[in-house]
């Protein structure tokens, strides 16, 4: 069965902007069935619109479990950051937790959405000097700056003016030339902000901190909090691509995530996957630069920015998934290693054993080819 939805703002189902802007895709695989999620957003006409396309092989709904678990699996699926999100659970008595779920959810974009003008993040980039950062936003500030140290500040939080003059951030696309670039690299680095006391402290008043690339993997594991704190053993959170499993499905086999093929189409017609990942008790996170791009004089510029050069990445590298414990620490490192491109973010990996990753490439000739650590080799199939 397949299902397209145009979700356009000012409908029920989503805010009159998307609060966030991320564009990744998961598809999950089982012998319970297959589904495709794939959500793109991008820029027309000054506004923005959200796409979301669902092919579904199997319904899900409350699934009673396998051999190894004679639990029911609850599954709970709504919108949330400018995507949708899933949960899906076992529980003995089938309780549904719903409404903590979104309250969380709720909570992290009162946090850090840029598109809300009263968030945290919001007020900070606008100087508000009343404004205290918040539990949600301290964790996810203090890992974005552990990730900055660790990757040499290709991974930085306030890239968001670059982001921004280059159209893929939450204002308008300004003229950009070398002069303008340069004028933003000014207030642009991590070192340049600190947090102190609930408060952020800025070198520079111009600067800006632009979360999405970390956010999302955040609220996926403040979702997998509450539900281990709910003595939950198994499940799969999953938020606009990000995921974090635990246990196994309801046919007690190890949770299957789908990689697609990094195809420059945002149909689900043309989706195809690259590999599947056997995912237990860990994140994956994916980021790359085959879906959010957009061509001017015949230059095809891609949403990911270096934040020491300013100028969007141009190398063979067109995605990477990421496998840690952690879908916050994963997250921020994907969109790092597409900064860093493949073979950097290979020096990387090497210096850090327990992290694993899947790339995918262009060779001279165009052709797709793929890499991964041998630490996730036993976990993937390709296809």
């Amino acid at each position: 069965m397949m299902a397209t939805y145009n979700i356009k703002p000012g409908n029920d189902e989503t805010p009159e902007k998307p609060i966030w802007r991320k564009n990744l895709s998961m598809t999950y695989a089982g012998s319970e069935g297959k589904g495709y999620y794939e959500k793109v957003i991008w820029r027309q006409g000054g506004r923005l619109w959200l796409l979301l396309t669902v092919l579904v092989l199997s319904l899900f709904s409350c699934t009673p479990g396998g051999p190894q678990d004679k639990s029911t699996y609850m599954v709970i699926k709504g919108h949330t950051q400018g995507t949708t999100y899933m949960v899906k659970y076992s529980s003995a008595d089938s309780t549904s937790w719903k409404g903590q779920i979104q309250k969380i959810l709720n909570e992290v974009d009162s946090s850090m959405s840029t598109y809300r003008d009263g968030s945290i993040i919001s007020r900070i980039n606008r100087n508000d000097t009343t404004v205290r950062a918040d539990d949600h936003f301290r964790k996810v500030f203090q890992t974005a700056r552990r990730v900055s140290r660790l990757t040499d500040g290709a991974f930085d939080i306030t890239v968001a003016p670059l982001v921004n003059a280059w159209g893929f951030g939450f204002t308008e696309r300004t003229g950009v030339d070398s002069a303008k670039i340069d004028s933003l690299l000014a207030f642009v680095g991590y070192r340049s902000i600190r947090l102190e006391d609930e408060r952020v402290y800025k070198s520079d008043r111009r600067t800006m901190i632009d979360m999405n690339a970390i956010a999302q993997g955040y609220a996926v594991d403040a979702l997998s909090r509450f539900l281990e704190t709910q003595q939950v053993e198994n499940y799969l959170v999953e938020i606009g691509g990000e995921v974090r499993t635990k246990g196994v499905n309801p046919q007690g086999q190890v949770w299957r995530i789908g990689i697609d093929q990094p195809i420059d189409s945002s149909s689900a017609r043309q989706r195809k996957l690259q590999a599947i990942a056997r995912v237990q008790n860990r994140s994956v996170a994916t980021s790359g630069n085959y879906r959010k791009f957009y061509i001017k004089d015949g230059v095809k510029y891609s949403h990911t920015i270096n934040p020491q050069t300013g100028y969007p990445v141009r190398h063979s590298l067109l995605s990477v998934s990421v496998f840690a414990e952690k879908c916050v620490f994963a997250d921020a490192l994907a969109t790092a290693f597409m900064v860093m491109g493949q073979e950097e973010s290979k020096q990387f990996l090497q210096k850090h054993p327990d992290i694993g990753a899947y790339f995918i490439y262009s060779d001279q000739e165009g052709r797709f080819r793929v890499d991964y650590t041998s630490n996730i080799k036993d976990l993937i199939r390709n296809l």
